[in-house]
Order: structure tokens, then C-alpha cells, then sequence
């Protein structure tokens, strides 16, 4: 029992954590968000690239970017995850492990994107290396992190998202930055995540909580990009 409970750390506790998670009445969606589908427009995916998406989920991102033409590829930790994007991209090609050890050949995808995990990987800067050596030299990466300069968290009004429970670890967008360069990234844009702008996230919870996400979604309009909670950032090979 003393060794199970060894080594049910890292990256079996985060396995678990996803599993258990995905794992609660998650059915698979084939729907493509407006979001998705805008910035699938805004970074140019192309017909006939190969994009990897690290962390992906239940693909939603992927299937945003398989309907523009694109050959969808997803890793994710949880094998739950991965059961959900075979369903809904069958001909796509995924694999369940950790970002830190990717199975692909060198120089491979024309697209590499992380959204919004980063921060719950046991190592971030080693997964980021994994993500630089699998893609082509001309390749984009699309990376969404959170940003521990975001106002309302700084007027500690927030305090992470569930997934704290087992790994988060926010940096300011500096800190972002010098991470990104580290692993052999350059940031050639930036700009705010404002994905909330939907009834989708401002509906999300209780009736009581509409009014205060309804305010807190149209500030990030005009909040300035050190105050945003998730930038987005495109990103190529130094």
C-alpha cells in the first residue's frame, strides 16, 4: 500500500484529477464555437496543415480547425479526454501522455497550440521545448495563458479555476514571456481572451451570478492588456 500511495504523485495525480473531471456526464459535442471558429479565421489555418493541439480536451479547439482544413492531432494527459476526440474526429489522430514527452518526429505540424493549460503541467518550460522540436521552423504557435496581473484577481476576487486543486501556477505576462523565450519561442502577438463576451460563459452558473459575470465580461473590453485574466499569444521559433 506505502508504495501505491508513493506513486500516486504528478503525473498520475493529474491523470486521475482529468479523469475523474472529464468523467462526470461529459458527452461528446460536434457543435464548433463561434470562438473557435474566429480564431481558427484570425491566426489563418489552412487547408491541409498538420495541427497539433497539446492539452487538448474534448477538442473543441480541434474541431474548429479540422472544419477549416486542417488535420486535427491531440495529446492530453487523461484518457478520458482522448475517448472524447476520437469520438467526435475520427479521423484525427490522438494520443493520451503527458506534454512533457511527446510521440512525434521532429519538425512535423505547421500549427502548435496550448490553450489555457500550461499552468497545470508539472513542467512547463520541458513540455514547451517538446512542443518547439516537434514543429516545422516556420512554424505558428498559438499558446493562452492566465495572467497573474489580471485585476480581479489582484483585488483577490478570484482564485483560480477548479482545476487549483491539484496544479495552478499563474505568471505575469513578463514572466510568460521570459518562459516562452527559454524554451526557444519568440512572441510576435498578443491580445485578449474574450471569449466571456457569450451567454455560454455569462449563463454558466447560478441565475444570482448573471449580473456580476454580465459586468465583469464587458469590462475586459476596456480593461488594459496587463489587466486581462488569459491573453492569447502567437508565437514562432527564435
Amino acid at each position: 500500500m506505502a508504495n501505491d500511495e508513493r506513486h500516486h504523485t504528478g503525473e498520475d495525480q493529474l491523470r486521475d484529477f482529468y479523469d475523474s473531471v472529464y468523467a462526470k456526464g461529459v458527452r461528446p459535442k460536434v457543435k464548433v464555437s463561434g470562438h473557435f471558429s474566429r480564431l481558427a479565421a484570425k491566426i489563418g489555418i489552412q487547408k491541409g496543415q498538420s495541427v497539433l493541439d497539446v492539452a487538448c480536451g474534448q477538442g473543441k479547439w480541434l474541431l474548429a480547425a479540422d472544419r477549416a482544413g486542417a488535420h486535427p492531432i491531440g495529446v492530453d494527459i487523461s484518457p478520458k479526454a482522448i475517448d472524447i476526440c476520437r469520438a467526435i474526429l475520427p479521423h484525427g489522430e490522438f494520443h493520451a501522455g503527458p506534454a512533457e514527452s511527446l510521440p512525434f518526429e521532429d519538425h512535423r505540424f505547421d500549427v502548435v497550440s496550448c490553450l489555457g493549460a500550461l499552468e497545470h503541467f508539472l513542467n512547463p518550460k520541458s513540455a514547451l521545448k517538446e512542443m518547439v522540436r516537434t514543429a516545422k521552423d516556420d512554424a505558428i504557435f498559438l499558446l493562452l495563458v492566465p495572467n497573474a496581473g489580471f485585476l480581479t484577481r489582484r483585488l483577490k476576487l478570484c482564485k483560480g479555476t477548479a482545476q487549483a486543486e491539484v496544479r495552478e501556477q499563474w505568471r505575469t505576462l513578463n514572466e510568460w514571456k521570459n518562459l516562452f523565450e527559454s524554451a526557444g519561442l519568440e512572441v510576435h502577438q498578443r491580445w485578449k481572451d474574450l471569449h466571456v463576451l457569450s451567454w455560454s460563459w455569462i449563463g454558466a452558473k447560478n441565475v444570482v451570478h448573471i449580473p456580476l459575470r454580465i459586468a465583469q465580461a464587458v469590462s475586459l473590453i476596456f480593461w488594459p492588456l496587463a489587466w486581462q485574466y488569459q491573453v492569447y499569444h502567437i508565437c514562432r521559433k527564435r
